[in-house]
């Protein structure tokens, strides 16, 4: 073989393996995108597809709570990957407490179940009250939609107008147990306000408590300003209540309304107060059980906030009178962080209202 027939049959021998050459790197490229592929499946969207969300709140049908809880429940599954199906259940029993305890120790901790928790429970743990299973630190808090203003009102028919009215004359005052909002901030104020509120306790829910102050069966009640417009409009309407005081950020429909900070003359008070009124500033907050996997948690929290922009959402909280005023997750953390900060002294002054 001569030079010339050697460097022929070489460059017929690249020509061939040239395709093989292609075929092996499509190949390889076909494997990588498959690999790639793989890793950029979304875990979070893998884990909740076909799955339920349980969505739980502590207490009974007719209050701001219940009424937030499934607003929520409708949408966020919308902007969970793998849109699980929301299950909406009410757990009642101890004002809320039943509930938390249930989410913190006894739900599973995958992120399958999410509660709207009362917001009074960090106070009532971090004043050292018994019966908390938790550690309201450690829950993961997915927000909150709004903050709440707190409102001492009376029925018209009590001739009760202003808080000075209430100074004088004894008004019936129901509330929903003795160890939550309802019946603290009342309390409270007899002791810091001088008001003669007489205490009649017991019902399971706030509907149940309006229908009692409907029925003349008490003649006012705590409740906030966003459960009122949400689900009694006609009261205000109607001026069938009026509103003695309220704590809180105030709304530009309360103006002239006294704040409960302006009426307590004493400092240390006013700080007691701060304490029994902490879930003002957390609102109505959403939280799972330590322990989800942290980007279940995410997702939630991302979710939570992608639904407060959906045009459907933000018309249908609007057409309940929900003001969306959101409180985030590190918002939350730091108002119960902050409660656990406070003096013992503190402290002990504010469990009392718990301890009725």
């Amino acid at each position: 073989m001569n030079a010339t027939d050697h460097r022929r049959m070489t460059s017929a021998s690249r020509k061939a393996a040239f395709p093989r050459k292609i075929w092996l790197l499509g190949s390889a490229l076909a494997l990588a995108g498959a690999i790639s592929g793989t890793a950029a499946a979304d875990p979070v969207e893998d884990f909740y597809k076909g799955k339920n969300l349980q969505v739980l709140v502590g207490v009974s049908a007719g209050g701001a709570y219940d009424l937030q809880m499934r607003l929520v429940a409708r949408y966020i599954t919308k902007y969970i990957p793998g849109h699980p199906v929301a299950v909406p259940q009410n757990m009642t029993g101890a004002t809320g407490l039943v509930m938390a305890n249930y989410l913190y120790r006894v739900a599973p901790k995958d992120g399958t179940t999410m509660g709207l928790i009362q917001n009074g429970l960090p106070t009532f743990q971090a004043v050292g009250k018994e019966g908390a299973q938790f550690d309201a630190r450690k829950f993961e808090w997915i927000g909150s939609i709004d903050q709440t203003v707190e409102t001492i009102i009376v029925w018209k028919s009590t001739g009760v107008k202003t808080i000075e009215d209430a100074r004088k004359k004894e008004i019936i005052i129901g509330s929903i147990g003795s160890s939550g909002i309802t019946y603290m901030y009342p309390v409270m104020l007899n002791e810091m306000v001088g008001t003669k509120f007489k205490m009649v306790t017991g019902y399971p829910g706030s509907g149940a408590l309006n229908l009692a102050m409907q029925r003349g069966e008490v003649e006012g009640r705590n409740n906030s300003w966003g459960s009122i417009k949400a689900n009694n409009p006609d009261w205000i309407a109607n001026k069938d209540i009026f509103v003695l005081t309220f704590s809180g950020k105030r709304p530009g429909d309360l103006d002239g309304i006294p704040d409960l900070n302006d009426l307590i003359t004493s400092a240390q008070d006013r700080q007691v107060a701060q304490i029994v009124t902490a879930g003002d500033r957390v609102g109505h907050p959403f939280a799972v059980a330590p322990g989800v996997p942290a980007d279940r948690v995410a997702a939630l929290r991302t979710a939570f906030t992608a639904m407060l922009k959906d045009p459907d959402f933000i018309r249908d909280a609007t057409a309940v009178q929900i003001d969306i005023d959101p409180v985030d997750p590190q918002q939350l953390k730091k108002v119960v962080d902050d409660l656990f900060a406070v003096p013992d002294a503190l402290k002990q002054r504010a469990r009392k209202y718990f301890d009725q």
